[in-house]
């Protein structure tokens, strides 16, 4: 058994990662950028990338899932649609794969029922868990923004509304979509331009959703450090068990 560096009497946590979905050579394939999985094992914790699953077979995968990881990462891939969520979709978006969507959604709300099992939702991944609160999107930024080019691949400020949450600093983001109401959670950072950048759950053990990709940005509080803090609150929960 791996050892947790600071403990070397505690197991690393396993953090669940969902990865993207793509249709190769006409086969629903499944993939992730490694920098995320390299973020998750410089911050101690073992990363398992985890691929759509069919959230109504008779195996009951979602509450397996919750059992067996402790902390969850969704990451960043193209545009939701929207009329599951009560709203038409723009038609300027890049649609994720309806069973990626499927999937996420039916994980977010098993998740929900679970407030001390940490989450942190990455582009989005924050979008989905807005979504999944009962918020809305702004669906396409050039709509809305005449500086919208700043946060498709450019580093650009985000201004944090809680210092002891979450630093302020400039962050790496590549997404022409934005979380416009959060729902439930709350607006944690914004741009300069008010696009929000950040939410949380302050009643939750540790849900946080980033509009930008720490796993990409090199300001180490909103980089690296957001990853560190996700992999620690789950090794708290795991540990404590």
């Amino acid at each position: 058994m791996t050892t947790n560096p600071t403990n070397p009497r505690l197991a690393p946590p396993l953090i669940a990662i969902t990865s993207d979905l793509m249709i190769r050579n006409d086969r629903p394939t499944a993939f992730l950028t490694m920098t995320y999985v390299q973020a998750v094992q410089k911050a101690g914790g073992i990363p398992v990338i985890l691929p759509p699953m069919d959230a109504d077979s008779p195996s009951r995968p979602i509450p397996a899932l919750i059992e067996r990881f402790d902390g969850f990462i969704l990451s960043g891939g193209d545009d939701p649609k929207t009329e599951p969520f009560g709203c038409p979709t723009h038609d300027a978006i890049t649609p994720v794969l309806d069973a990626r969507q499927a999937f996420e959604t039916a994980l977010l709300t098993e998740l929900a029922k679970h407030p001390d099992i940490p989450v942190l939702g990455i582009c989005l991944g924050m979008q989905m868990m807005a979504l999944c609160s009962g918020g809305r999107l702004n669906q396409h930024l050039p709509d809305t923004h005449e500086n919208h080019a700043i946060h498709w691949e450019h580093p650009h400020e985000i201004r944090s509304n809680d210092q002891m949450s979450m630093a302020t600093g400039t962050v790496y983001s590549k997404h022409r979509q934005a979380v416009d109401d959060p729902g439930s959670m709350r607006v944690l950072a914004q741009s300069t331009d008010g696009v929000i950048e950040a939410i949380d759950d302050p009643e939750r053990a540790y849900t946080v959703g980033v509009q930008w990709h720490p796993e990409r940005t090199e300001d180490q509080n909103l980089g690296q450090g957001i990853i560190d803090a996700l992999v620690a609150a789950a090794s708290n929960r795991s540990n404590s068990n």
